[in-house]
């Protein structure tokens, strides 16, 4: 199956399997990835499961065609992806094997040995040449293994990205993640894989997005789940959320409960109803006695404030809650808040028992009443748990105040610099947003500005069309995600709305971004001039709304203090043109003048040329009949070419 013209799929489907890793249900099967890249030299990504060794050897010998492995790369050694590594070495005697050194002590400790004549020890940096395709390898330490690594091709853009934004179930014959219902269909599995088996290792997530943000990422082939071409940014976002420890859906609650004969069950109903009432719209309940706990762990990660309600079990918690609290904390759950309901007929404790574990997690707020129920819940104790609702509606974030309620606020222009801005559009049903770094006020009677648009930006078609923009100017608080989600994708491939909920309508109708941002603007063009490369627009101001008084960041803040450094290019035999924006290499001697990056969609002036290393003089002796070259200074008489079959005397040296 293919990925690229030369990078091939050849893992395996597991659709009968009930448990992943002997604990995790996956109704919908799991995935087991591998891929194999056909380039002078050919090199196999990792292995399967013990299982499918029959099948993955059979897929190998498919996409080989005849062709003999020369390296295989083992990323991970879980056996779930490393149990084939004895056979295909058996089956490939004359391969070596790539790996990190702390991954060659485990293969000792699987196999019995560590192939000490045929393997090649790799670390941060260290690249693997294949003919047009080189991988450059980056250490990914605990996530969620020590030892573990991932391989990034210069040449197509692909990350080999071991477990990492892998996802629960098997393919069902589509390999890309834009070919199903993504969100729909396999982001809570994706959700539920993170937390349950990287969640605890969120620091060191975020170490290997720091050093993914460097590079130019085209494509991601991780090694359970659906291969990511389209809408990356978003996936990554997600990962971004939870590998540090912040809701995916602020305002959310999860509601937990344990209940032996329903009254702890009807407290807990009573109080999503109290908290529906109170405008609160993404509540979940789940029952822990039927209740998998690694959904729970999932849903906990999702929500931002959550509720557990126990029964009093043998003077303790009920076991089914007291696993899925233990299991929340052995997954470093943080930043959270959380209320305690308690039932027992003659001595309640289950609420100072569940304290006792949730006060160890960092940065949560445990609301300080616990509400106690002896038996069932009565009339009286309706206020109480009022009030545990009004306290979690309380601590939910609410807008940002309007200095100015009217429809002008002058005072929104004072944050005006030149800095860094999201622009905003709809055209029909379709909302679309970039990042411009070019807006200005051109008059205060009436109130205009102007903003350049870089004229082959989705967005700016759609104000030329429509005539009418938002503008909300960002804060030095705006992380580099969110360039990632608004300005190094296109919104003619995906909606950069889908799953982005810091927004709401101005009165014109359009998106306006409230998160990372001090003040907006919604605008009407009144003049357009073609100015090349880009498009300059002034509008007249028809609403504005000043929410903070932080600082606006500006171009140098950006390039400072949030954008990632580009990578460090070893010398290469081209010359190439690195971005100073996003990083992106273009290979070249001379960059054209019209040129524009396709990740940021920034000038030429905003590369920076890499001078070419020498190249070096090749010593060998090359087929006149059909080119192969053998390099070495002396060819023994009985050379025969592995191609053509054609002797020594068909060969000419090197020039």
């Amino acid at each position: 199956m293919f990925v690229t013209e030369d990078i091939r799929y050849i893992g395996v489907n597991d659709h009968d399997v009930d448990l992943f890793e002997g604990q995790y249900t996956v109704e919908n099967g799991m995935s087991y990835n591998s891929y194999v890249i056909l380039d002078e030299k050919v090199a196999v990504m990792d292995t399967v499961d013990a299982h499918f060794g029959v099948e993955w050897l059979q897929n190998l010998e498919t996409e080989l065609n005849g062709r003999r492995p020369d390296y295989l790369v083992v990323q991970h050694m879980e056996p779930d992806h490393s149990a084939n590594i004895a056979v295909f070495m058996e089956t490939y005697p004359e391969a070596q094997i790539v790996s990190s050194a702390k991954a060659f002590v485990m293969m000792q400790q699987f196999f019995g040995t560590d192939f000490p004549e045929r393997k090649v020890v790799v670390g941060e940096g260290s690249t693997l040449k294949l003919g047009r395709h080189t991988l450059t390898f980056v250490t990914a330490p605990m996530v969620h293994w020590p030892e573990v690594m991932v391989s990034f091709d210069t040449t197509t853009g692909t990350l080999f990205s071991a477990d990492a934004f892998g996802t629960f179930g098997a393919l069902s014959g589509n390999l890309y993640a834009d070919e199903y219902d993504f969100e729909h269909d396999w982001l809570p599995d994706a959700r539920r894989y993170y937390t349950n088996i990287v969640g605890k290792y969120g620091t060191q997530v975020q170490a290997l997005l720091k050093k993914a943000a460097t590079l130019d990422i085209r494509m991601i082939c991780p090694l359970h789940g659906p291969v990511w071409r389209k809408n990356i940014g978003w996936f990554v976002d997600k990962y971004s959320k939870w590998s540090s420890y912040t809701p995916e859906q602020e305002g959310s609650v999860l509601i937990a409960y344990s209940s032996v004969y329903g009254h702890t069950e009807n407290a807990a109903q009573v109080l999503a109803t109290m908290l529906a009432g109170r405008g609160v719209r993404n509540i979940a309940m789940y029952d822990v006695s039927v209740t998998h706990p690694s959904y729970v762990v999932a849903e906990a990660f999702r929500c931002s404030h959550l509720v557990f309600a126990s029964t009093t079990y043998n003077a303790g918690i009920f076991c089914n809650m007291e696993t899925a609290l233990l299991d929340i904390a052995a997954h470093n759950l943080q930043n959270r808040t959380i209320a305690l309901i308690e039932n027992g007929s003659w001595a309640p404790t289950a609420g100072k028992l569940m304290r006792g574990i949730l006060s160890k997690l960092k940065n949560v707020d445990i609301l300080n009443e616990t509400l106690t129920i002896k038996s069932s819940l009565k009339d009286d104790q309706l206020t109480a748990l009022a009030e545990i609702a009004d306290a979690l509606v309380a601590s939910m974030p609410k807008p940002r105040p309007i200095v100015n309620e009217g429809k002008q606020n002058p005072a929104a222009l004072f944050k005006f610099q030149y800095g860094l801005f999201a622009l905003s559009a709809r055209e029909g049903d379709k909302d679309n947003a970039c990042v411009i770094n070019t807006a200005i006020q051109m008059a205060n009677k009436p109130e205009r500005i102007s903003i350049s648009v870089i004229k082959a930006n989705y967005t700016c078609g759609m104000i030329e069309r429509t005539g009418v923009f938002n503008l909300s100017l960002l804060t030095k608080e705006v992380p580099f995600a969110f360039f990632q989600h608004f300005g190094f994708q296109s919104g003619a491939d995906v909606d950069k709305f889908a799953d982005w909920t810091d927004c709401a309508r101005s009165d014109n109708g359009l998106y306006y971004i409230n998160r990372y941002t001090n003040a907006m603007f919604s605008c009407r063009v009144v003049e357009s001039y073609d100015q090349g490369s880009h498009r300059l627009f002034i509008a007249e101001i028809t609403e504005s709304k000043l929410f903070s008084n932080d600082e606006t960041v500006t171009y140098d803040y950006y390039r400072s203090h949030i954008k990632p450094a580009p990578p460090k290019l070893a010398p290469a035999e081209k010359a190439t043109w690195v971005c100073s924006v996003c990083g992106y290499v273009y290979e070249g001697e001379m960059l054209p003048a019209d040129f524009i990056c396709p990740l940021c969609k920034h000038p030429a002036s905003d590369f920076v040329k890499h001078e070419a290393k020498p190249a070096e003089k090749r010593v060998g002796f090359v087929c006149t009949v059909c080119g192969y070259v053998y390099e070495g200074a002396d060819m023994p008489d009985d050379f025969v070419c592995p191609l053509c079959h054609h002797p020594k005397s068909d060969f000419k040296p090197l020039e």
